[in-house]
């Protein structure tokens, strides 16, 4: 069986997390240890909490809520079913604990990048204009990542400082199912090589520099692959989300030890939606039963396994998830945690429990 989000891989681990651990966690560790500071550990438990010398804060939901603002702004039911995930209970009281103070703290963010803007602008003589602020939210296939993403563009466009929020999934930047054939890379569809990586560098590059006209193409779960002449078009964004695997992914180290930039040098704000992996190992599983629905369209990839039974199909899908994605989750996605702005922490029953928020 294969898999519209990753596909078999080599039982080495990844270059990418040797580059990674290079790159970023030995320099953590370096800048900690210059303050008398311990590395912390952000895979601790939610009860660990943190510690005043730790470069994260951890507030338990509870305290997380209390957070939010007075706001008009609110979601009924019936749109936070719209824009969930299959097999995702998020519902109005998550939307009001969680995600509503982290779409006022991303406005905050905004707020204040625009307060710079403007200082670095009156400093430097310029009369150019602001450009959108890039919100990232990573994670595994099938921890919540994709509803996530549509609850903060909801909250965001709801607010008339910047009602224009642009919801681009990186899955638009992966290589064609003929292309990933040319070059070899099918059985690796999912993992970082299987993007387009320059053409994703150049979209960022080309929102903050300023380009008010853009288009992403579009990827369908049903096909498996990019739509043939489908394009997202978006005009003029006060904001843009960019959801994927791997948007927190550092440079690629090159042969002469050098790295170039990579998509998270222009990120604003990100998120990290986090679990326990034999949770979401689970949610995957329930996830690809729910798109056996697909298998009677003609078109669907799925259809090849529509004469399977459920047990079967199940079967399948674990083996899926040992071949596949729990590799890309620990070889590719969880390293990149710590580069994140927000850890959304949830528990085995898809409810977020405890947010990390990165004081530096």
């Amino acid at each position: 069986m294969s898999n519209p989000d990753g596909a078999p891989r080599a039982a080495s681990g990844s270059p990418f997390r040797a580059a990674y651990a290079t790159a970023h966690e030995q320099a953590l560790a370096q800048a900690l240890a210059a303050r008398g500071v311990d590395e912390p550990d952000v895979t601790a438990s939610p009860s660990q909490g943190t510690t005043p010398d730790s470069p994260w804060i951890e507030l338990p939901r509870a305290k997380w809520s209390q957070l939010a603002h007075d706001s008009h702004i609110a979601l009924d039911q019936a749109t936070v079913e719209r824009l969930r995930s299959r097999q995702d209970p998020t519902d109005e009281r998550d939307v009001e604990e969680v995600y509503l103070p982290l779409a006022q703290l991303i406005s905050l963010r905004l707020k204040n990048r625009g307060r710079l803007f403007s200082a670095q602008n009156d400093f430097l003589q310029l009369d150019a204009e602001r450009t959108p602020l890039i919100v990232g939210v990573a994670g595994s296939v099938a921890v919540g990542k994709s509803t996530a993403a549509r609850l903060l563009q909801e909250l965001l466009s709801r607010d008339a400082a910047h009602p224009n929020v642009a919801l681009v999934p990186t899955d638009g930047f992966l290589y064609p199912t003929a292309e990933l054939e040319r070059l070899g890379l099918l059985a690796r569809k999912g993992f970082p090589e299987s993007y387009d990586r320059r053409a994703l560098l150049k979209f960022v590059v080309d929102v903050k520099s300023g380009c008010r006209d853009l288009s992403v193409p579009v990827y369908s779960q049903v096909l498996y692959d990019i739509v043939p002449g489908e394009l997202n078009r978006i005009h003029n964004p006060d904001i843009v989300i960019l959801e994927g695997l791997n948007v927190l992914q550092p440079a690629v180290v090159g042969p002469d030890g050098h790295t170039g930039l990579t998509v998270g040098d222009f990120m604003d704000f990100s998120v990290f939606v986090d679990a326990d992996e034999a949770d979401i190992e689970r949610w995957f599983v329930e996830r690809a039963v729910a798109f056996r629905a697909s298998a009677d369209d003609p078109d669907s990839f799925f259809k090849t396994y529509a004469g399977l039974s459920d047990e079967e199909y199940r079967s399948e899908a674990r083996k899926v998830w040992e071949a596949i994605n729990g590799p890309n989750l620990r070889d590719n996605i969880a390293p990149t945690k710590p580069r994140a702005t927000a850890i959304l922490r949830k528990g085995s029953d898809h409810r977020i429990e405890s947010v990390r928020i990165r004081k530096i």
